[in-house]
């Protein structure tokens, strides 16, 4: 019995639609006459869901009893007597309950597909076995039901349902998904957009992560442009071998000296699979040079040191390292060797550094053998071995008068045949086989110079050396073709596992990975096109190769290769045409386009949504403050001027100096907290301007103690500090703050110490107090706005000071930290600029040092 087909809907959270698109599959197989049963599935209430299993006939489900109360579970064996050709299974990853035929559904739905039944079912990306730990450092929950990655895997279709966060959050708003009651909790803690984006990204990457193609030899091809930029781009090419760390580290140093220079480290492969790379080795490397920061590049071309060429002019690069040969010193008569070669072919634009290294002169190892795809000049070499080699043996063994004998005759025209099926393929080869039959026949079989065979063991000796060669030629040909595809098994996966573990950790841009496709394809321009509707204009959404001069690309039929992604969204590529198996892999590449451009843009509207948020929240303080805060001084000034002007009470000289007094100080109350409001709405709105100029600190910090009590301050500003380039009014306006502040939550009879000092080109202000202090926990917390650290009472302020004096010591060039004081207390530690020109400060030290 033929085992049924599993097809899995997979979203990436709760209420995405993967039932109601399962139900609406079943719709549609019922109307072609297939035979549709709803095994198990569960609405949960949901209206719409609901209504699509009306006309589908439902298998009665199993009642169990557990703990006190009634369960009910898909019933396997019912289903297994009434055979139906598809059977819909919700909630692949669901336990069941104890006491049930199977511990798991899947292991249900193994056994309906083992009957031969087709199942649709449907799970959630966080129920992969697999991904438990990464969902559950994102939303910080575990999930407990989960199902073997390998089940999923092994589905004959894996159909992605996806829905964008916000779409998900309107859902479940309009009580689509959950009940009403559960909501708010849902929305604010497992539903918060960052986590529906983060788990929408992990379906969209494991399913592309299944792409199953060929990649087709590629030969990377650069049109030389002139550089673009002046900087140093330091091109390391790589082998495989030990000695590409000691290249890398040699780069990166070489980098260092340099700003701005880029490190880019390439691997050249043989399309054929001719290479004695590890790919251990080069997993290291190529972790190695991100590490130091620097990009890998991996490249297929036939001619190393013209693909490195290649490669280095089409990135612009200044400077190529490469290390000396491991090659014997015999193995040089085949060729001068790649650096040689490069040193002599890069031209005056390039410099070709040449680096020594421990595995000099070692040896490279034997290469596997060469793949069928050859070279023009080897399946030259293959066929004037196969047919010249012959003709030439046959002339030099008839000038032997006493020959090696017939048997020695047919060895060494085997051997002839081999050598021309290793340069040139199966056809050199066969040519080879059939000459060489001919010239044995001809020479070395009696009777000699005929084509007649008088002795029958001759004639079986020739066949069997026709036969032998032919099986040997297939051989090798079979042999090198299986290379060649293991040659591009092995790219691809590198290409593809690179490409999908760089995009899920989000080192990814969009420009990166086109100008990756651009690279990878050889071609000239690469741009990601896309429109809204089938009747709009397409537009660029991003795009990589071309230069600026470059008309772009109207449409995708315009382009030489177009990859559609969706309904309304192609990768174009102009350059050359590709062939049907680099096609299946631009799929790849253009669905992960498709999910960075996605993701780019998820991140903008994130950073646009925090931003409004933030407002809102400066807002809403804003309101509170105003309520409260601002209200509290204006009602003891409207309670004074009222009692002032009160006919039926005869103050007194005191009274009346009480009651102004407090009018008084309610205005500079109101005066102050208006003031850092209006401080904090020019930092947020971005419209302070600083008006840097070199001023000494004794000439500022006196002026922002007029709003504290006489002897509460200290001051201790030595004379020779150096100057500090300043705003001298945001100077004063910060420390004001910050002293006021050390102030108020001082006890009582207890000064602040203000003081100053120098070390190298910065200048130090420190605001010490003996208050209770801050937590480390706390510290960074206290200089947002609006935040009042502990039981402040309400009248104290609004929590605007320690904000404004950060915003405007960052708008100086300066830095506000808190520092808990010793003994006890807290101290601000205002950072300034030293006014360029004064000499560095050093600490005094001792003209002679005594024992």
């Amino acid at each position: 019995m033929a085992r049924g087909k599993l097809r899995i809907y997979l979203g990436a959270a709760p209420g995405v639609g993967k039932t109601y698109a399962m139900l609406s599959e079943a719709h549609r197989r019922m109307e072609r006459g297939t035979d549709v049963v709803v095994a198990f599935v569960e609405h949960h209430g949901r209206p719409r869901t609901e209504v699509m299993l009306h006309g589908l006939e439902q298998v009665q489900r199993r009642e169990l009893e557990y703990r006190g109360s009634t369960f009910t579970e898909m019933d396997v064996d019912a289903v297994l007597e009434r055979k139906p050709t598809v059977a819909l299974v919700d909630e692949l990853a669901h336990t069941n309950v104890p006491g049930s035929r199977n511990g798991k559904r899947w292991q249900d739905v193994e056994e309906l597909l083992e009957a031969g039944i087709t199942v649709i079912s449907t799970v959630n990306i966080q129920h992969l076995e697999s991904l438990g730990d990464v969902v559950e450092s994102i939303t910080g929950v575990r999930q407990r039901e989960t199902v073997p990655d390998e089940i999923v895997r092994r589905a004959d279709q894996i159909e992605l349902v996806d829905m964008s966060p916000q779409a998900i959050r309107r859902r479940m708003a309009h009580g689509n998904i959950y009940q009403s009651d559960k909501v708010d909790a849902a929305l604010s803690n497992y539903f918060r957009p960052g986590n529906l984006t983060a788990l929408r990204e992990l379906a969209l990457l494991w399913v592309a992560d299944r792409v199953d193609e060929y990649l087709q030899q590629y030969r990377a091809e650069h049109s030389i442009r002139s550089t673009w930029q002046a900087r140093e781009r330091i091109v390391v090419g790589l082998t495989g071998g030990p000695e590409g760390r000691t290249l890398i580290r040699r780069a990166a140093r070489m980098a260092a000296k340099g700003s701005g220079s880029e490190v880019l480290a390439v691997y050249i492969a043989r399309s054929d699979g001719l290479t004695s790379a590890s790919p251990k080795e080069l997993a290291v490397q190529r972790t190695l040079v991100e590490d130091l920061g620097g990009t890998f590049h991996h490249v297929i071309g036939d001619d190393i040191p013209g693909a490195l060429l290649e490669f280095a002019r089409g990135v612009n690069a200044t400077q190529i390292v490469l290390g000396s040969s491991r090659r014997k010193t015999w193995q040089y008569i085949f060729g001068p060797g790649v650096g040689a070669t490069v040193a002599r072919e890069s031209g005056p634009d390039l410099d070709v550094h040449i680096v020594t290294h421990d595995e000099v002169a070692k040896g490279r190892g034997l290469p596997v053998a060469r793949g069928a795809r050859l070279g023009r000049s080897r399946i030259i070499a293959g066929w004037v071995a196969g047919v010249g080699g012959p003709v030439l043996l046959s002339l030099l063994l008839s000038k032997v008068s006493n020959g090696p004998g017939l048997a020695n005759d047919v060895l060494l025209f085997l051997f002839l045949t081999v050598v021309a099926a290793l340069l040139g393929g199966q056809l050199p080869a066969l040519a080879s086989a059939a000459v060489g039959s001919l010239l044995l026949n001809y020479y070395f079989t009696p009777p000699t110079h005929t084509l007649t065979v008088s002795d029958p063991k001759n004639i079986v000796a020739i066949a069997i050396f026709f036969a032998v060669a032919v099986s040997v030629a297939s051989v090798v040909d079979l042999a090198a073709r299986r290379t060649h595809q293991a040659a591009r098994l092995r790219a691809e996966s590198e290409i593809l596992s690179f490409l999908a573990g760089s995009v899920l950790r989000g080192e990814t841009t969009l420009d990166a990975l086109l100008e990756r496709v651009r690279e990878t394809f050889g071609m000239d321009t690469v741009a990601l096109l896309e429109r809204r509707s089938d009747v709009e204009p397409w537009t660029c959404a991003g795009r990589a190769g071309g230069g600026e001069d470059s008309p772009p690309l109207q449409r995708p039929e315009d382009a030489d290769v177009d990859m559609p992604v969706g309904d309304h969204m192609a990768l174009a590529l102009t350059g050359r045409v590709l062939p049907a198996e680099d096609r299946r892999v631009l799929a790849a590449f253009a669905a992960q386009a498709a999910v960075v451009l996605d993701r780019q843009r998820l991140v903008g509207e994130a950073e646009r949504a925090r931003e409004l948020a933030e407002g809102n929240r400066i807002r809403t303080a804003l309101l509170a403050a105003v309520s409260h805060d601002l209200r509290t001084p204006l009602a003891g000034i409207k309670a004074s001027v009222t009692s002032l002007r009160s006919d039926d009470v005869a103050w007194s000289e005191e009274d009346e100096a009480e009651l102004l007094a407090g009018i008084e100080a309610g205005a500079d109350r109101l005066d102050h907290l208006v003031g850092n409001l209006l401080d904090m709405s020019r930092l947020q709105t971005g419209t302070v301007t600083p008006l840097i100029r070199e001023i000494d600190l004794d000439e500022v910090v006196p002026m922002a103690l007029g709003g504290v009590p006489e002897g509460s301050v200290t001051l201790d500003i030595p004379e020779e500090l150096p100057m500090v380039a300043v705003d001298p009014g945001l100077l004063e306006r910060s420390v004001a703050n910050l002293v006021e502040n050390a102030v108020k939550y001082s006890p009582d009879g207890e000064v602040v110490l203000v003081s100053a000092s120098a070390l190298g080109d910065r200048v130090e202000l420190r605001i010490a107090d003996r208050g209770p202090g801050v937590p480390d926990s706390a510290k960074d917390r206290i200089f947002e706005p609006f935040q009042r650290y502990g039981d402040a009472p309400r009248g104290a302020g609004v929590g605007l000071g320690l904000a404004v004096a950060r915003g405007f010591a960052e708008a100086i060039g300066g830095t506000l930290a808190a520092e808990d004081t010793p003994g006890g207390g807290m101290t601000m530690v205002l950072t300034l600029r030293a006014a360029a020109g004064v000499p560095p400060v050093r600490p005094d030290l001792p003209a002679q040092a005594t024992t």
